[in-house]
């Protein structure tokens, strides 16, 4: 009999195919085709290098096998496969708790500055996942680009809406899609997809149509930031997906959602947003957002979300460069508002949402934890709980 073994995994239901792990492991273990982002048992030499990358902690998946499960295996899977029963040899369940033990303390040093596993949260729709890929895109067409920011911000921030016509694509606040830029890359290999959240509700941009909408920050050497953001009306636009099972909005009209975000990080809140007044639109104190930008300038929709009702949506601006003010950040305006972060995080319906440059996820972690500490509260301890019932999500650039 074999010795059983660890195998490391990567979850093909909450992958959203960003590539970044394949990108980030050293010794080239974790590829790619069309369908599915899998590791290669014989690279892989448990480096975690991968995991504190991950927006989805897709990446953190694990089994304990007798044989590896071989990439054509894993390239066919829609879903992780159960944990098998393994019986193990006289001798060798002490060998086995061991390698158990430096695979949890190696978890935990990777875990300590990622988002960790997340789950959906109980009430949310089942999203659908991966219906079109690199080997059968789907055909988008663009209906509009529009320019958010104005021509003083230094940030070229649009709004792009693309048509589906005819073809099915079902996608739900919070997911993102693919959008594939044309051409090769310096070693002659067409562009892989780049991921986009979808800041139009799961009806449309335009309700009853099918359609969704982007939020896209042109990037000065951006293969495909530029590519989108240089989009002309009725322009074909290859897409893959949609992506992402956890980030999700929970139908509960109870659940109280803080949200907390940056620049084009505002797209799922924005679809979070138009989803409850479409279907809710007398329920008050539910949202609370916190944004973050340099100026009112530089704030993608910020007109729009001044017209959305105050006892509809609780709404705080961070703005770190506006003339006149203190720099502010959105980890300063979540402490001066932190007796209403602390009914929260008592709230067994409360939901957190972050979302935006990864930057600012220590100081938004460490601003949680003091408003806690002065609650009385463990933040450490609610944050896991959180997670754990599918009420605290991070997905951070």
């Amino acid at each position: 009999m074999n010795k059983p073994i660890k195998q490391h995994l990567i979850d093909p239901e909450i992958c959203i195919r960003c590539y970044t792990c394949e990108m980030t492991c050293p010794v080239g273990a974790i590829e790619h085709n069309d369908d599915n982002v899998v590791v290669d048992p014989e690279k892989c030499l448990f480096c975690m290098d991968c995991i504190p990358v991950c927006p989805t902690g897709s990446i953190d998946e694990w089994r304990v096998v007798k044989e590896p499960y071989s990439l054509e295996e894993q390239f066919e899977w829609d879903e992780l496969p159960e944990q098998e029963e393994i019986e193990t040899a006289e001798g060798e369940d002490d060998g086995m708790e061991a390698m158990d033990d430096a695979m949890a303390a190696l978890l935990a040093e990777a875990h300590s500055g990622a988002g960790g596993k997340s789950k959906a949260p109980a009430t949310a729709s089942k999203p659908s996942v991966n219906l079109y890929n690199l080997g059968k895109p789907a055909e988008a067409t663009v209906q509009g680009n529009y320019r958010l920011t104005g021509a003083e911000s230094d940030g070229d921030v649009r709004h792009i809406i693309l048509d589906f016509g005819s073809l099915p694509f079902p996608v739900l606040e919070g997911q993102s899609i693919g959008i594939i830029p044309p051409g090769e890359d310096a070693e002659g290999k067409p562009h892989l997809p780049r991921l986009y959240s979808v800041s139009s509700p799961r009806d449309g941009e335009r309700q009853n149509y099918n359609n969704v909408s982007l939020t896209v920050k042109r990037e000065e050497k951006g293969v495909c930031s530029n590519y989108v953001c240089d989009l002309q009306k009725g322009d074909k636009v290859k897409v893959t997906g949609p992506f992402g099972a956890t980030f999700l909005l929970p139908s509960d009209p109870e659940a109280h959602l803080l949200m907390i975000c940056t620049g084009t990080g505002s797209a799922p809140f924005r679809a979070f947003t138009m989803r409850r007044q479409r279907e809710m639109p007398t329920r008050k104190g539910t949202l609370t957002l916190v944004f973050g930008a340099r100026t009112p300038k530089d704030l993608p929709y910020f007109g729009p979300l001044k017209k959305v009702p105050e006892d509809f949506m609780h709404k705080i601006f961070a703005f770190s460069r506006e003339d006149g003010h203190p720099k502010m950040y959105v980890q300063d305006q979540l402490r001066a508002e932190g007796d209403r972060v602390a009914e929260l995080l008592r709230d067994p319906n409360g939901h957190i949402y972050i979302c935006g440059l990864k930057a600012m996820e220590h100081g938004v972690n460490e601003a949680l934890s003091d408003i806690a500490r002065g609650a009385g509260l463990d933040w450490a301890a609610i944050r896991d709980e959180m997670r754990g019932s599918g009420r605290y999500h991070v997905e951070t650039y």
